[in-house]
């Protein structure tokens, strides 16, 4: 089965093409960094636009690149939820109208199960059962994967999302965005253990994340630091920089480590914007070996929204013999939880 996916649920337009038996076909990718920069985060009405503009052409050069013509394609996927709600209905009013023009099913995919199945994508995939970090600007989780659909939460951020806690400590430190990747940067030239922060709610039980009280700390650091510009020397920025990204690498590997015992895995897989942190992949790759066992996450360019991971999950979903109805539904808030009962009550299941 040969299925197009179409991703737009944020600030990138995604567009990938997945076949069952050869594997990924074709991919691209367009980022709307520059377009938000000068808002300091993402204006959902200019990011909707946008997507507008650039998802034929960019449909266009994935069927082009992998010699693909609308013929060949057995089946459409695109993001159905959670995401602005402007810019997955451009990805799903698109998606929905050529599968119907092409006369092949539509499925709505979720954008987390997306991210989950991403590693899927590499040479070794990682095996059902296993636990999942999903850890991202918008959520962190850890979820007990048994199989497709199959999913228990485990844990979640109760406030902010680690990715969201990285963003805005970075605005802190007065870093352009996106924030994230910059902070990262800034404390590889920071010494870790000038400032000592604190590891939230890894001293008692618990699988649950809170990184509010971390982002509050790194503003209290920040503040008394600060010098007649408002902003600490460079050092001491590199240096908080440092301190704040360890305390949150610890506090996902203590979680992740809880997280495998108590649901008695041995895998563990992480996905999502900041799986792509280095500091993250190596502390979790260390500490999972003591324990014996193995993680496992998707190629760089895959850990950020793309459209491969929609084409690869929708792929599983259609050979399901899920589809989804000419209505289009898009789900702005949509708990990975409720992804089965959703697909079966509502896209036709």
């Amino acid at each position: 089965m040969r299925v197009l996916g179409i991703e737009t649920s944020c600030d990138e337009t995604g567009v990938a093409l997945y076949d069952s038996a050869q594997g990924l076909l074709g991919h691209t990718l367009y980022s709307q960094v520059k377009l938000h920069a000068e808002y300091g985060g993402v204006v959902p009405e200019l990011a909707s636009r946008d997507h507008v503009r650039k998802l034929l052409p960019l449909i266009r050069e994935v069927l082009s690149q992998s010699n693909t013509a609308p013929a060949d394609i057995d089946g459409v996927a695109y993001t159905a939820g959670p995401g602005l709600i402007g810019a997955l209905m451009v990805g799903a009013c698109a998606g929905r109208a050529m599968a119907y023009a092409w006369g092949v099913p539509a499925i709505g995919v979720h954008h987390m199960e997306g991210h989950l199945l991403a590693p899927m994508l590499e040479e070794n995939p990682p095996e059902f059962p296993f636990v999942a970090l999903l850890v991202s600007g918008g959520h962190t989780q850890l979820v007990d994967v048994r199989g497709l659909g199959q999913y228990q939460l485990l844990g979640e951020s109760l406030d902010d999302a680690a990715g969201e806690a990285f963003d805005k400590a970075a605005k802190m430190l007065d870093l352009d965005y996106p924030g994230g990747p910059r902070l990262a940067a800034l404390a590889e030239r920071g010494d870790p253990l000038r400032f000592t922060f604190p590891r939230p709610m890894t001293d008692r039980p618990g699988l649950d994340f809170s990184f509010s009280g971390l982002k509050t700390f790194t503003l209290t650091t920040v503040q008394k630091h600060a010098l007649d510009d408002g902003l600490p020397d460079e050092q001491t920025c590199a240096d908080i920089a440092a301190a704040f990204q360890e305390a949150v690498v610890d506090t996902l590997v203590i979680k992740c480590r809880r997280a495998l015992k108590q649901a008695r895995r041995k895998t563990l897989v992480i996905a999502g914007g900041v799986s792509a942190n280095k500091l993250l992949r190596q502390r979790l790759e260390a500490r999972l070996a003591e324990d014996g066992c193995s993680v496992y996450y998707p190629r760089q360019e895959f850990c950020t929204d793309n459209g491969a991971m929609i084409a690869y999950a929708g792929c599983l979903r259609l050979q399901a013999g899920q589809r989804s109805d000419l209505a289009i539904d898009v789900r702005p808030r949509w708990p990975l939880t409720e992804l089965t009962g959703a697909l079966g009550a509502g896209q036709g299941d």
